[in-house]
């Protein structure tokens, strides 16, 4: 395995690589972009790359499916670190183009509902065309092909082209999730601030079994951050749920929730305990009397005495 590289998202000058540039240790690691999601963690499957980082969530769009379906149903990966990138575009085109002269743009699907209200207003008779990424539409202006492209500012100087407008977002605040994946090992170590992932299939479509699955976090405090559910590709009705959930796997009442789930669902896959990124306050608020570590730490202890007869 090549524990220096790091591959990602590609082509150069996506937003996954400006995500992947904010960690500390991208300093010392080969960066290699790559054409895809499953292209990505396959390399880290094969022992290619060392970690991949790819996006799993957009504040607009929501989960990014194809990251989720591959971590989820895929050969088994963890995530050992998440990044929360702030997103506004930049309308990239040749030198000398002026707005008016704009009559095809392009960018990735995911871009296009993020400036869909701003093309209304300033572009309304452009014509939108996809493109695999943001990074590559930029390459097909460079080449041409589109008169502009939505994309990160940064990638203007990368494929010789100009940002003629940027800050553009239709949402205030809009951001995209990324998570450094690597192969099965060790979860990263507890901080006091973080998340747990698994992905959970449901135990067939009957009344009530979601909720059973629910109520293994609610019973024991934990907050859920995330829950998307999956088709497993077995037939209408059936499920999988990915879910991010607040806390620690060392944690008893995480491990205690995931224990639960493992007792009542045909399957559940671990998806790594990791530090949560950002400063975004603590989702569960003040935890309610009985769900605090120390408060399995005593109850464990009260069974304890009594199984050895010192009650």
């Amino acid at each position: 395995m090549s524990a220096t590289r790091y591959v990602y998202l590609g082509p150069e000058g996506t937003f996954t690589e400006a995500a992947l540039h904010t960690l500390p240790e991208a300093a010392t690691r080969e960066l290699v972009p790559m054409v895809s999601v499953p292209a990505a963690l396959d390399a880290v499957r094969c022992g290619e790359a060392a970690a991949a980082l790819v996006p799993i969530e957009n504040s607009v769009e929501g989960g990014v499916t194809t990251t989720i379906d591959e971590l989820a149903q895929g050969e088994p990966l963890m995530i050992y670190r998440e990044v929360r990138l702030p997103i506004t575009f930049a309308l990239l085109v040749r030198p000398g183009t002026a707005l008016e002269d704009i009559k095809t743009v392009t960018g990735h699907p995911v871009a296009q509902s993020q400036v869909r209200g701003w093309l209304r207003r300033h572009l309304p008779y452009a014509v939108w065309e996809s493109a695999s990424s943001n990074a590559d539409g930029a390459r097909l202006v460079q080449e041409g092909r589109y008169d502009a492209a939505f994309a990160g500012a940064f990638a203007a100087a990368r494929y010789g082209l100009e940002p003629l407008v940027t800050e553009i977002q239709d949402a205030e605040n809009a951001e995209t999730r990324f998570v450094l994946a690597g192969r099965s090992g060790r979860p990263a170590a507890p901080t006091g601030r973080d998340k747990t992932s698994v992905a959970v299939w449901l135990g067939g479509d009957r009344p009530g079994a979601l909720l059973d699955l629910l109520q293994e976090f609610a019973v024991r405090g934990v907050s859920l951050m995330l829950i998307q559910s999956r088709p497993t590709g077995e037939g209408i009705g059936n499920y999988c749920f990915v879910m991010d959930a607040e806390g620690h796997v060392t944690e008893r009442r995480v491990g205690e929730a995931l224990m639960g789930l493992k007792r009542i669902a045909p399957k559940v896959r671990f998806l790594g305990s990791y530090p949560r990124a950002g400063d975004h306050g603590d989702p569960a608020g003040v935890p309610r009397r009985g769900t605090t570590e120390g408060d399995f730490t005593v109850v464990a202890d009260w069974l304890t005495r009594i199984q050895d007869g010192r009650y």
